[in-house]
């Protein structure tokens, strides 16, 4: 990913300016999401994240929380993971206050889910060969969207790619495996969060 950025020239930089810093006292370290009970089979997976002393509402993954995640399984990885940096779609509500690095999406970036290509599970610019998901979407997934750090150093081929803090669907609907908060929500997340802050998910 850092030759990607490197390749992009000096609008990092402006993507940096006017990020809010929180209070230090405000900053969380660690935040925590579990799954919530499901009473049937066909209930669908939503769990809650806790920050602090607040409690959001949040949609996993269909198959919820996997120790064993593959690609494809549609279910939340189990595990700590730091938030590395985050992403914003231009134009669309203001830009995100955080200690994060964020940066603007654009038409060009991707992220590579191909278990087969040399890019698994990296970012990439588009357009590209191997199979991905685009950034810029047409619906508000990724309007706001955090990287976590799952299956990155190492990579390990299969084991999932893409796991991400995005924006929720309406009715918190099942993700591919992410955790996803309401937009407003994962705003008002964002600048209580330290610079190396980590989401725990747990059953």
């Amino acid at each position: 990913m850092t030759n990607l950025r490197k390749q992009r020239g000096p609008g990092l930089s402006k993507a940096r300016k006017g990020c809010g810093k929180p209070k230090v006292e405000t900053r969380l370290r660690r935040i925590v999401a579990t799954a919530l009970p499901r009473f049937t089979p066909d209930a669908p997976a939503r769990g809650r994240l806790h920050a602090g002393q607040t409690v959001f509402t949040c949609a996993l993954g269909a198959t919820a929380i996997s120790h064993r995640k593959r690609e494809g399984d549609h279910a939340s990885p189990a595990g700590h993971f730091r938030l590395i940096e985050g992403f914003f779609k231009p134009l669309i509500g203001r830009r995100p206050r955080t200690s994060l690095p964020i940066y603007a999406i654009s038409r060009e970036l991707g992220w590579c889910d191909d278990p087969l290509s040399g890019n698994y599970n990296r970012l990439i610019r588009l357009p590209a060969q191997a199979r991905h998901e685009t950034l810029w979407r047409d619906d508000s997934l990724y309007d706001l969207v955090i990287v976590l750090d799952y299956n990155l150093c190492p990579r390990r081929k299969g084991a999932g790619s893409a796991i991400f803090l995005h924006c929720a669907r309406p009715g918190f609907s099942p993700t591919e495996g992410c955790i996803a908060l309401r937009q407003e929500d994962l705003r008002k997340l964002l600048p209580r969060l330290a610079r190396h802050a980590i989401l725990i998910v747990q059953r």
